[in-house]
């Protein structure tokens, strides 16, 4: 499987996530860079990210991959969508009260 197809699937697992915690997701393919995920709070456009996928530079041979913040951090391990939509849900959530 090609890098870009394994990433895309990751993605759209994390979509489906997204979707069902009520936030607007989709995988966005560009040419001049890898696909990522556009999460935006549909009760607040100027919530948003951009969930990268890669796998960990400078490991072994296969190194895991993971969703990433569109600052470069870690986000999660792409094995858990859950767990990474939660995390991104939290983030973007807006603040009552």
């Amino acid at each position: 499987m090609m890098p870009d197809e394994r990433r895309v699937g990751y993605l759209e697992g994390l979509v489906r996530e997204l979707a069902d915690r009520g936030l607007v997701a989709k995988v966005v393919r560009s040419r001049s860079g890898p696909a990522f995920c556009r999460v935006v709070n549909p009760e607040a456009a100027s919530l948003s990210e951009n969930v990268m996928c890669a796998p960990v530079p400078g490991d072994a041979a296969q190194p895991p991959w993971y969703f990433w913040w569109s600052w470069g951090e870690p986000l999660h391990a792409v094995e858990d969508p859950c767990g990474a939509a939660a995390k991104v849900a939290r983030v973007l959530e807006t603040r009552h009260g």
